[in-house]
């Protein structure tokens, strides 16, 4: 985990995505919307969530932030993926993945993770080739 980990972030739900798409697009003029679900874990509240929700006994470990996208890189590298860019790791750790306003999303993640817990994580699903292949 990259840096403190205390970060926080409001994941949304792709269905949650979809229908607020869907609604913008029917809306007259220019509109900012905060695409964010109803919970607001720190990152590192929420690895340590998913790791005991699905059962793994693997470590987590704090390491600096600067050492997230060099490692992502070479993970990517060997995956044939795009993991997570160093602006995209800045933006979660300087804390631009949260926002105070209203939750827009209704699907709780710590459900749906709860609810998933089985299949999560057991196949790897790359990026690139299921949206650019």
């Amino acid at each position: 985990m990259g840096g403190t980990g205390e970060y926080r972030i409001r994941p949304i739900h792709v269905d949650d995505l979809a229908r607020l798409c869907v609604q913008a697009a029917g809306a007259i003029g220019d509109e900012v919307i905060d695409a964010v679900g109803p919970e607001r874990p720190a990152f590192g509240d929420l690895v340590r969530f998913i790791k005991d929700t699905v059962g793994s006994r693997s470590q987590v470990i704090r390491v600096p932030g600067s050492l997230i996208p060099p490692t992502a890189r070479l993970l990517g590298l060997a995956l044939r993926d795009t993991l997570l860019t160093s602006e995209e790791f800045q933006a979660m750790a300087d804390g631009l993945a949260d926002t105070d306003g209203p939750a827009t999303g209704e699907i709780s993640l710590t459900r749906w993770i709860t609810d998933h817990k089985d299949t999560l994580g057991r196949t790897y699903a790359n990026e690139l080739t299921r949206h650019f292949r």
